[in-house]
C-alpha cells in the first residue's frame, strides 16, 4: 500500500462504509467465499472492520480471524469492536505488507477494495500465497477496477488461478 491515509480521511471512509453496509450487509458478500467453522481467515486491508463481526461468526469459536491494515486507526477500530463484542477469535496485525503468519496457515484471505491501492501488488500476492494453505482461497473484490483487470492482476503472478466469479467477488485458488 502506498501511504497511510490521514486520520480525517479514514474517519470519512469509515462513515461511508457504515451507509454501504446498511444497504448491503457484509455477510451477503462473505457467503460467496464459502467460509466454514474452524477456518483461519485474513482480512487484508481491513479498514474500519466491516467484515469482523460476520467473519467471527462464520469461523466460530474454533476458527480464527486475522485483520491486517497499515493504518493505526483501523487496527484500533477493530480492537474496539472485538473488545465490545467479546470476539476472542480476532487478532490484529499492523503492517504494510508482511503478515507475520506462518507458511500455509490460512484457509482464506479477503482482499476487498484495496487491490487498486497497492503500490506493489506482486509483493502482496507473494505474501498471501505464502500464508495460504495449498488450495486456499483468495477472495477479491474491488469496485475501482474492471473485472478483467482484477483477474489479470492476480493470475499474471502465476501464484493463483481463477476458480469462479461470484456476483460480488472473484475467487482464486492457490496454485
Amino acid at each position: 500500500m502506498d501511504k497511510v491515509e490521514s486520520n480525517l480521511g479514514f474517519r470519512l471512509m469509515s462513515l461511508g462504509y457504515k451507509f454501504r453496509d446498511l444497504r448491503l450487509p457484509r455477510k451477503n458478500i462473505l457467503n460467496e467465499v464459502g467460509i466454514k467453522p474452524g477456518f483461519r481467515v485474513l482480512d487484508y486491508g481491513c479498514g474500519p472492520g466491516s467484515y469482523i463481526m460476520p467473519l467471527a461468526e462464520l469461523v466460530g469459536e474454533s476458527g480464527r480471524v486475522y485483520v491486517l491494515d497499515m493504518h493505526p486507526l483501523a487496527i484500533q477500530r477493530v480492537k474496539d469492536i472485538a473488545s465490545k463484542k467479546k470476539l476472542v477469535n480476532v487478532e490484529t496485525i499492523l503492517s504494510e505488507c508482511q503478515t507475520g503468519l506462518p507458511d500455509d496457515s490460512l484457509d482464506a484471505v479477503l482482499l476487498y477494495d484495496i487491490f487498486h491501492h497497492l503500490s506493489d501488488p506482486d509483493a502482496i500476492l507473494k505474501e498471501l500465497h505464502r500464508v495460504l494453505k495449498p488450495g486456499g482461497t483468495l477472495s477479491l473484490s474491488d469496485h475501482h477496477m474492471k473485472e478483467n483487470e482484477i483477474v489479470s492482476g492476480v493470475t499474471n503472478s502465476r501464484l493463483f488461478s481463477l476458480s469462479r466469479k461470484g456476483q460480488r467477488t472473484s475467487t482464486f485458488l492457490k496454485k
